[in-house]
């Protein structure tokens, strides 16, 4: 959108990047540059500026969207009649905030939650002086939805009501087992107690679970998961936790694994690895039918190297795999492959755990037609042995 001045035609841009108007006159329309991507109506946000009499000279596309607000209504206009802001109280936000009288050392407003004729909006201000503490020469308003917002503060309520139902289960059990106990001790014998002991015993550590699930989504979140690295026997780990499956009742032949060797030594972070393992695993003893295989492999060599440059692990299943219209969203938060229990958590880490590492994790169809999950580690080395 561009507005015309004494008879040239001047970007809007121009006008928006524009200090004091009679020391940096507005350069003349440049439809290349417009062309290069200047143009204020191919921003994904919404920009209003208004010029230093507090009259909107811009007006874009995306902000006509968000307001419903006719550009050629709005340009020319005073800002607070052209955009009527209100905060959550109902105060007129510009007389609040008074950006042409106000303090002088006020570069700007932050970004918050603003009302304009019922729609709610994101609204942050900035102040252009043509010197530090001089007037206001240029108020650039950039404006967006509250779509992201929502849908993130929904993501938080989902997360916060699934820990809440996870927690209310084995806590209840918990409570129940010691209250019953320390009330009636002496009516039980000792393989009763031994049971209820280990009920608790197995409600404590889903606790636990549950809790470090939490702390690692608030790690991937922020970045600030962390790879304590340390040389990883991969097949060692694999059989481990076979051997933790058939202790807990699967059946041995239930589980093949196959290794490709020689594999490079891998540095990773052992308990990790483990996590990532466990949870595979267990989603496919869980979810799937028929053999687990889980295969050990080099990863393949990219040209012109020729030696591997990690280690592949590959773990299929021979059940009913996973819809091909789910496979996008099998990692991310609160994706369940069927009714069986779980928070949805698992893949969500498993994938922040592997991206961690430098590494990659995909899912796909088993040749037996079952899912199919198969990550990829760097080798990883420390940089004091590089």
């Amino acid at each position: 959108m561009n507005v015309r001045t004494s008879g040239t035609r001047t970007s809007v841009v121009d006008i928006c990047l524009s200090g004091d108007p009679g020391e940096n006159p507005p350069l003349p329309y440049n439809p290349a540059a417009t062309a290069d991507g200047l143009d204020p109506d191919e921003l994904p946000d919404g920009l209003v500026v208004a010029d230093e009499t507090g009259r909107v000279v811009c007006f874009n596309v995306a902000a006509a969207r968000l307001t419903a607000v006719d550009p050629a209504d709005a340009l020319g206009q005073p800002l607070d009649d052209a955009l009527p802001l209100q905060d959550m109280e109902g105060r007129r936000w510009w007389q609040l905030t008074d950006p042409y009288g106000g303090l002088a050392i006020r570069t700007g407003q932050p970004e918050r939650n603003l009302l304009l004729g019922g729609r709610e909006l994101l609204v942050s201000a900035r102040y252009v002086r043509s010197r530090p503490t001089g007037p206001v020469r240029r108020l650039v308003v950039t404006l967006r939805g509250t779509e992201a917002r929502r849908r993130t503060e929904l993501s938080h309520a989902e997360l916060i009501a699934t820990v809440a139902h996870e927690l209310r289960s084995p806590l209840t059990s918990v409570k129940g087992f010691t209250a019953t106990l320390l009330q009636k001790w002496e009516r039980f014998t000792d393989d009763q107690k031994r049971l209820m002991l280990e009920t608790v015993d197995a409600d404590a550590n889903r606790v636990t679970r549950l809790i470090a699930e939490l702390l690692d989504i608030s790690r991937i979140d922020s970045g600030r998961l962390e790879v304590r690295r340390q040389r990883v026997d991969m097949i060692a780990a694999v059989r481990r936790h076979v051997q933790a499956q058939t202790t807990a009742g699967q059946r041995p032949d239930r589980f093949l694994i196959r290794m490709l060797e020689p594999l490079p030594e891998l540095w990773a972070d052992p308990d990790k690895v483990d996590q990532v393992l466990g949870n595979l695993l267990e989603n496919a003893v869980r979810h799937g039918e028929g053999t687990v295989t889980i295969e050990v492999a080099p990863s393949a060599p990219a040209p012109p190297e020729r030696t591997s440059t990690g280690t592949t692990v590959t773990v299929s299943d021979e059940g009913p795999g996973i819809p091909e219209d789910s496979m996008n969203r099998v990692f991310t938060r609160f994706w369940r492959g069927s009714k069986r229990g779980g928070t949805g958590l698992g893949l969500y880490i498993v994938k922040g755990i592997v991206e961690a590492h430098g590494g990659t994790i995909t899912v796909g169809r088993a040749p037996a037609g079952g899912a199919q999950f198969r990550f990829s580690l760097p080798v990883g080395t420390p940089a004091f042995m590089a």
